[in-house]
């Protein structure tokens, strides 16, 4: 089993920076996919960015240039350091890792979600 715990949400201004964190913990061998999505009640989820083992990022368009996806893989952790964040980016965050399990199998999971409220 494997448990994901994230942090760094909260209200900031329009224009400001928040760094959002999801640490993994457990019956992990390895980290293959992580990514950050985002939901708006009564919404689909959906992809922020992602970041493959080997370092590769992929992102949102309505995010690029602003957001940046990094891992620390000594520390099972992904993080999503948004700047120049705008109203539209008001949504639960969410973080989703794809996780070789000790005993070989691949599993994924989601994080518990974190409130990001951007105010105009």
């Amino acid at each position: 089993q494997v448990q994901l715990v994230e942090s760094g949400g909260g209200l900031v201004q329009a224009g400001g920076s928040l760094r959002l964190s999801c640490a993994a913990s457990g019956s992990i061998f390895s980290i293959n996919a992580m990514a950050w999505y985002r939901q708006a009640p009564g919404k689909q989820r959906e992809l922020v960015a992602s970041i493959t083992s080997g370092g590769s990022t992929n992102y949102a368009d309505s995010v690029k240039g602003r957001f940046t996806i990094s891992r620390d893989n000594a520390k099972n952790t992904v993080y999503l350091q948004m700047n120049s964040l705008k109203p539209e980016d008001t949504f639960v965050y969410y973080c989703h890792i794809v996780v070789v399990e000790g005993w070989g199998g691949e599993n994924d999971y989601w994080g518990q979600g974190t409130q990001v409220t951007v105010s105009s």
